[in-house]
């Protein structure tokens, strides 16, 4: 897949298919939809995105991984605790999942796809994308190859806590993800340890 250039027109295509697929659901939304919600021609919107609807949904996906990570980055930086850090990026995460209303609102349209997009589909592009992020943060408290493992293990978590919630477990809740990684996940990643 080419990476499509951001411009104005770009841009705008991207936020009207953003709006038309929480207004109907991916499924339903049509390139005449978008272009005509985006004020161009279906032929700009082709030109913009030469593959369609499927190339135009990727990079809606890359652009909203994108402004969450740069998000979530924010809200962590400055963070010398590693311990802390990898809290404030759980609970903050967590939290950013559960508020996202475009999340919402494609959850109820179309869960079957969103689950899909979390897991199968997308999960490999949500660490990368992850470890793009936050791997040179946890990387200034552990090797480099130990942070990216680490990266993976918290996105597998979040996502899975975020999809089917634990009455146990609440990683939107400082001091529970702190008790939850503290007994789990911190004791695998100590900078003496060592991955075959």
């Amino acid at each position: 897949m080419s990476v499509t250039p951001v411009t104005p027109n770009t841009d705008a295509v991207l936020d009207a298919a953003k709006r038309c697929v929480e207004r109907w659901g991916m499924a339903k939304v049509t390139i005449d939809d978008i272009a005509a919600d985006a004020g161009v021609s279906r032929a700009t919107l082709y030109r913009l995105f030469p593959g369609g609807k499927d190339v135009l949904y990727d990079a809606m996906r890359v652009r909203e991984l994108e402004e969450f990570f740069t998000r979530l980055t924010g809200l962590v930086d400055g963070v010398d605790d590693l311990d802390e850090l990898l809290v404030r990026i759980v609970v903050a995460a967590t939290s950013e999942l559960r508020s996202d209303q475009h999340l919402a609102a494609m959850l109820a349209s179309s869960p079957g796809e969103v689950a899909g997009e979390l897991t199968l589909d997308g999960l490999p592009r949500i660490i990368r994308m992850a470890t793009v992020f936050l791997a040179p943060l946890v990387a200034d408290h552990l090797p480099r190859a130990e942070a990216a493992r680490l990266v993976e293990l918290l996105g597998r978590l979040v996502i899975s806590y975020f999809l089917a919630p634990s009455e146990h477990v609440d990683l939107g809740d400082p001091e529970s993800a702190r008790v939850f990684l503290s007994t789990f996940v911190l004791p695998a990643f100590h900078p003496e340890t060592t991955w075959s």
